[in-house]
């Protein structure tokens, strides 16, 4: 097959390619990512010589450019990641969260629809959301696949509308499609906005450790090469017009996993003890904050016997050990140099 890969050089993208280009050789892996300031090449630096393996920088707002893809590759399946996905960023700018994840997304839809045959014999759109569409628990229950939809952010308003567009045109069109819905991911190669990758950051070089309000907000963390694994078991064996959520069974508020964060980055810096958590700071809570988000991951796990391969303090570990190993990828992300991967390695080539 001739599967496309949106968003791939992104974080949980990039993990989704390496994983697709190395299990499957008997496929074509296409990459289209707009390389805006969230894609890395960089993190495909080891299968980006694969023979099953085509990166295009390309935007999926770019309609008629979407077309000439189809054209040239007929792509037979999409896996569909590229996205906007930073709350802070949506609340600053909600319009470009709205262009990408909805606008750029009923393009793909429409794409698909123009180049694949109807019965979709061999085809499948496969939709990455997230758990923010179901909006905030109360301290009890976790989201199941039919939790009604209450998203309470920009980010999380686009992505629901994204899915409704992906389901409407199952039930319109009979376009084949599957859709999962992830809690938060953190590893490798992770963009270092988000916490842990930024608090890792900011422990090694002694700074601010922000957190929102007092701390006390919950999340379920999944390890980003479980949710990897999880997408390819969906995307071979999973029920065609069926939502799955993926979730890490790891509920943790945010105020203990930077404590924990901070007491492995002091014994892995040689740091006294307590040295980290002294670079905690409470910083005035975001608007719209949800309180918690927790997944039941059953239904993935008994219909296609997925389950994480880690504990969250494994995962953990492992992710610091790379950024610790990688202290040239980290600078290059933090000072932009990253961005010049495209223009050396690829205009050139």
């Amino acid at each position: 097959m001739n599967i496309l890969v949106t968003g791939g050089a992104g974080f949980i993208g990039s993990h989704v390619v390496r994983l697709f280009v190395n299990n499957r050789p008997q496929d074509h892996i296409y990459n289209l990512d707009a390389l805006t300031y969230a894609g890395n090449l960089e993190n495909l630096r080891d299968i980006e010589d694969a023979t099953n393996y085509t990166f295009i920088k390309a935007d999926i707002n770019d309609l008629e450019n979407l077309d000439a893809l189809f054209t040239t590759y007929k792509f037979d399946r999409v896996i569909h990641l590229a996205a906007e996905s930073h709350v802070d960023r949506s609340i600053k700018d909600p319009l470009i969260f709205v262009k990408t994840n909805i606008i750029g997304t009923v393009n793909l839809l429409n794409t698909c629809l123009k180049y694949w045959e109807a019965p979709f014999t061999e085809n499948l759109f496969y939709h990455i959301s997230t758990d923010e569409v179901y909006g905030s628990l109360g301290t009890e229950g976790l989201f199941t696949e039919t939790t009604a939809y209450d998203p309470n952010s920009p980010y999380s308003a686009s992505k629901a509308g994204s899915d409704h567009f992906v389901r409407a045109y199952g039930e319109t069109y009979d376009l084949p499609y599957v859709i999962t819905n992830c809690s938060n991911n953190y590893g490798q190669n992770q963009f270092p906005e988000k916490l842990i990758p930024l608090f890792i950051n900011n422990c090694i070089h002694k700074k601010a450790l922000p957190v929102y309000g007092d701390g006390d907000y919950t999340r379920d963390w999944l390890y980003v090469v479980d949710h990897a694994l999880a997408i390819e078991q969906v995307f071979t064996n999973g029920t065609l017009k069926e939502t799955y959520n993926i979730g890490g069974f790891n509920e943790w508020k945010n105020i203990d996993l930077v404590k924990l964060l901070c007491k492995i980055m002091d014994e892995k810096l040689n740091n006294p003890a307590g040295t980290s958590e002294q670079l905690i700071t409470y910083v005035k809570d975001r608007p719209g904050h949800d309180k918690r988000y927790a997944i039941d991951a059953t239904k993935i796990n008994k219909a296609l016997g997925w389950e994480p391969s880690v504990t969250f303090e494994e995962g953990l570990r492992l992710t610091i050990d790379w950024y610790l190993a990688n202290s040239s990828w980290l600078e290059n992300v933090t000072s932009g140099n990253y961005q010049l991967y495209y223009d050396a390695h690829y205009l050139n080539a």
